[in-house]
């Protein structure tokens, strides 16, 4: 059995949970497609763009299965729970379906069974299990338990040993106008305290170092449950559970900005095994289209944050999403952004085109007139990394200059880097690669580690940064710098 996982941490998680469950059930998964019986696709719909490429996995893993390389196609996850009805009018040869309420009854579905717990319409599957909302699916399983209810617990890992994901939550509440996540996840629903320290324990005695909290907001962490404080308590108790177990990274991803307060900067501020990171998508800055966004804030809110966060955390790394071509964005509106993002200096900066979605307020606003052409789209997200890049490729050519020190997370070997040649600095042969804890894993960049002694991965390894090399840091461990180690130099 064969699973290809798609989309984002959270989709990760569920793949990781499905794999478990199937391993628990007697199958052994492979990573060669070749040699499954059966292949699990588990989607990504939230983007026309993911659900293009969700429709190519499944119909390469069709092709497999019509030239008698596997029998079963399996297809979970997003795209199921959004499209369930056209899906087998895409793609005849699934032969079981599941919805993202519904990953513990994967072990059924590659099996095979007769379950259908939603009629559809058109051709149906040989299986398909797709509960409308996570209450419904509590509901047919006997469940009242409030919140998140599934357990990520018993994960077969996808990523590496020394970091994982740890999902806080499900779902979302804020109504953000271009976003499909409440019709496909719900309503946000958190998971209890205890569920989440009982889970940090089990991947930090797997190996796992640093802990990325996630959820598609995770700044409205407890509101649900009616836990008092919130993400304060949840960061507080998971700091306590962190230096229990010896000690790990814990890294704050998909805040939300209108929703950060004071307590939580303290809490970035103050709790030792908290990295001084956050992941918080701002989409734009200009409040006209924060409006039409339906973000909830401002840019005085928004500049205000930032400070507040620099000031009380010093050396907090900020990284943040924007989307270019909201519909009725203008020129002016643009460029106020790309000033935004020359003057902010953020760490890491993601631009993403507007999806015009169905259903959605903002797919409406892009119907009626209010579009920007996909070649202007793209004119300005170029200009707009072209303004990161700069401003990126200066802080690593000060931090090098500086010779700064970090903590480096080494991940794996690394292919030889060179140094930015503009550096003029000696070209080091990196041979590991890291990160530092200003460099998130998957979306940031990483930093090369030019060491004469063995590494391994999830070592955390004091450095020395000597070099920039574009997005990348080149450093060498202050320890053989001491030791009076001879560097590998070249030229």
């Amino acid at each position: 059995m064969a699973l290809i996982s798609l989309g984002c941490p959270k989709n990760l998680v569920d793949s990781e949970k499905m794999l478990g469950l199937l391993a628990e059930g007697g199958l052994v998964p492979t990573a060669d497609e070749g040699d499954a019986d059966a292949i699990v696709v588990n989607t990504c719909g939230f983007l026309a763009a993911s659900k293009d490429e969700s429709l190519a996995e499944i119909r390469r893993a069709a092709a497999a299965k019509a030239d008698g390389r596997c029998r079963r196609l399996i297809v979970a996850g997003c795209l199921v729970q959004r499209h369930r009805a056209a899906l087998l009018d895409w793609c005849p040869d699934i032969d079981a379906i599941i919805g993202v309420f519904d990953r513990d009854r994967i072990l059924e579905a590659v099996r095979g069974g007769e379950q259908r717990d939603q009629p559809l319409t058109g051709p149906q599957p040989v299986y398909s299990s797709i509960a409308a909302t996570a209450a419904l699916a509590a509901r047919h399983r006997g469940i009242e338990a409030a919140g998140y209810f599934e357990s990520d617990r018993a994960r077969l890992r996808l990523t590496p040993r020394h970091y994982a994901y740890l999902r806080v939550s499900e779902g979302c509440n804020q109504n953000c106008a271009f976003c499909t996540i409440p019709s496909i996840r719900g309503k946000m629903r958190s998971k209890p305290l205890d569920a989440i320290v009982a889970e940090l324990h089990e991947l930090t005695a797997d190996g796992a170092f640093e802990i990325n909290l996630i959820g598609q907001d995770t700044t409205s962490y407890g509101e649900d449950l009616g836990i008092e404080g919130g993400l304060v308590t949840l960061l507080a108790t998971l700091d306590g559970a962190a230096r229990q177990a010896g000690g790990a990274w814990l890294r704050l991803m998909y805040a939300y900005p209108s929703c950060f307060t004071d307590d939580m900067i303290d809490a970035l501020a103050d709790l030792p095994s908290v990295v001084k990171y956050v992941d918080m998508p701002l989409q734009h800055i200009n409040d006209a289209v924060l409006d039409r966004m339906r973000r909830g804030t401002s840019r005085q809110q928004i500049e205000r944050l930032l400070k507040r966060l620099r000031d009380r955390v010093p050396g907090i790394a900020l990284r943040t999403t924007f989307i270019s071509g909201f519909p009725g964005e203008t020129d002016a509106q643009h460029g106020e952004l790309v000033d935004f993002v020359r003057e902010t200096g953020f760490d890491a900066m993601g631009v993403f085109p507007y999806s015009p979605e169905p259903n959605t307020p903002a797919g409406s606003m892009h119907q009626q007139g209010m579009a920007v052409p996909e070649d202007r789209v793209g004119e300005r997200i170029e200009e707009l990394m072209l303004t990161q890049q700069e401003v990126v490729f200066d802080r690593n050519h000060r931090l090098a200059d500086q010779g700064a020190n970090f903590d480096v997370l080494i991940d794996a070997g690394s292919p030889a880097t060179e140094a930015d040649e503009a550096d003029e600095a000696p070209n080091y042969t990196p041979n590991y690669v890291g990160r530092t804890y200003q460099q998130a894993p998957q979306v940031d960049s990483v930093c090369h580690v030019s060491s004469r002694a063995p590494r391994s991965p999830g070592e955390l390894l004091p450095c020395r940064i000597i070099a920039a090399d574009n997005y990348d840091l080149v450093a060498v461990p202050r320890e053989e710098e001491r030791e009076g180690v001879s560097l590998p130099v070249v030229g």
